[in-house]
């Protein structure tokens, strides 16, 4: 018998597999393990790793029980484990994250003659294939897309009959118990994910053109917690989509995923820090108490409010709203968006570290494809535009149930403030013209 070990990472299904069809023509048996890394459980809050060990369970009684899950340094355990069942190969999806990468080649080398075959990736294309002609990579999402699209997507790769699970007789040192968490997670799973991408398809992918940026009608596919952990595969995804509007522009949002996580790839420091230099002599202030009340969505915007309260309920927040809460952070309270971006690191489920600084650094105008500094998102026409009958505020800020019509986006102009709901921490007019001036300063 040949023995092959499939570390599972951010792939944690069975269908749509590549590195776990690649373990099993190299072996007669398939040992599954899953390392418990801390320095990956460390920066994550209690959502996301509730959601984790969650899929953990689910994956372990997929393997009938086979799924070892051990803990320490994966350049320690791993090589230890390979020895231990005797494995010839380790097979892995390749990770493209600055620690992934750092990651991978510690544990390579450690192994020593057994290798680390990578076999596919959690993206459509896999980061650092596409580049411009001269080699040098895409810095704007629209000709990143037109080469993604040039290129295309291999069919979903098949998904095995029988497979030769075995425990290798390795240890197991359990999956945690969940870390204490209110937060009204996604249910866990492959099956859950597949089936929430087959009920977003037949109910909401028709108008998700037109719908997708009214948060208050959960018109979106809430499959990015999903896609983090790799449940499902987008090229499963993209599979699936038609010629209609809807999965043409469900297509398209599917492919920033692997813009940002390309653009990560070639730059890794902006993972901490700016992308561009646009903004370096950029002034910001320091976190202080508006800073706590944007956390705890009590700014007085109902819209910025919403969001936070959502992200904290939840785990998740729209991506409209995300939009406007990190705009409200870095240009009307003039934080730096790396405070926003730890913030929300710790809260969502499916936070992603490309998709996060990189969606961040887009509204901050430090990034690819950055808004213009100047556009600077207003919390009242937005909630006007996108909210217009008030329906997600009403949802996740009780205090303002009572209010209908303009009032409920601009509470301030009513007689009195409706109780419990607090002051503006802000005037937007104002901080909107703070911030524009700085800009001029700072081009000087």
């Amino acid at each position: 018998m040949t023995t092959a070990l499939l570390w599972f990472r951010r792939d944690l299904r069975l269908a749509d597999h590549p590195a776990l069809l690649a373990a099993l023509d190299a072996a007669d048996e398939v040992v599954p393990v899953f390392v418990l890394d801390d320095a990956l459980r460390r920066p994550s809050g209690p959502n996301r790793l509730a959601f984790l060990y969650r899929n953990l369970r689910d994956l372990q009684d997929r393997t009938g029980g086979a799924l070892r899950v051990v803990h320490g340094p994966p350049e320690t355990t791993i090589p230890q484990l390979a020895r231990q069942c005797g494995a010839e190969s380790v097979h892995v999806s390749s990770d493209h994250g600055p620690y992934g990468r750092t990651r991978d080649a510690r544990v390579a080398a450690a192994l020593g003659e057994v290798p680390l075959v990578a076999t596919g990736s959690p993206y459509g294309v896999t980061p650092g294939t596409l580049t411009k002609a001269d080699g040098t990579p895409y810095k704007v999402f629209t000709p990143f897309l037109k080469a993604w699209r040039a290129r295309g997507l291999h069919a979903p790769a098949r998904t095995p009959r029988a497979l030769p699970w075995s425990d290798g007789g390795l240890p197991d040192s359990g999956i945690p118990q969940d870390p204490g968490t209110t937060a009204d997670l996604p249910v866990a799973g492959e099956e859950a994910a597949l089936a929430r991408w087959r009920a977003f398809r037949a109910e909401a992918l028709g108008d998700y053109d037109e719908r997708r940026n009214s948060p208050g009608a959960d018109r979106t596919s809430r499959l990015s917690a999903a896609l983090k952990y790799g449940l499902l595969h987008p090229r499963t995804l993209h599979a699936d989509l038609g010629a209609d509007t809807g999965s043409q522009v469900f297509g398209r949002e599917l492919v920033w995923r692997d813009f940002y996580a390309d653009v990560l790839w070639h730059a890794p420091r902006s993972a901490r820090e700016d992308l561009t230099d646009a903004l370096r002599a950029l002034p910001y202030d320091q976190p202080d108490a508006a800073f706590a009340a944007w956390q705890q969505g009590r700014t007085g915007y109902p819209l910025v409010d919403a969001g936070m309260r959502q992200l904290l309920a939840e785990g998740w927040m729209h991506n409209r709203v995300r939009m406007v809460v990190a705009s409200f952070l870095t240009k009307d309270l003039h934080v730096h968006w790396t405070a926003g971006a730890r913030h929300f690191m710790r809260h969502l489920v499916d936070g992603d570290l490309a998709s996060n600084q990189h969606g961040w650094q887009w509204t901050a105008g430090t990034g690819t494809d950055a808004a213009p500094y100047f556009r600077v998102f207003n919390p009242v026409t937005q909630g006007r535009t996108f909210d217009p009958d008030g329906d997600y505020i009403r949802r996740w800020v009780p205090e303002l149930r009572g209010l209908s019509g303009r009032a409920i986006h601009e509470p301030w102009t009513c007689e009195r403030l409706p109780a419990g709901y607090p002051e503006r921490v802000v005037d937007h007019a104002a901080e909107r013209q703070d911030s524009l001036d700085r800009y001029q300063r700072a081009r000087r």
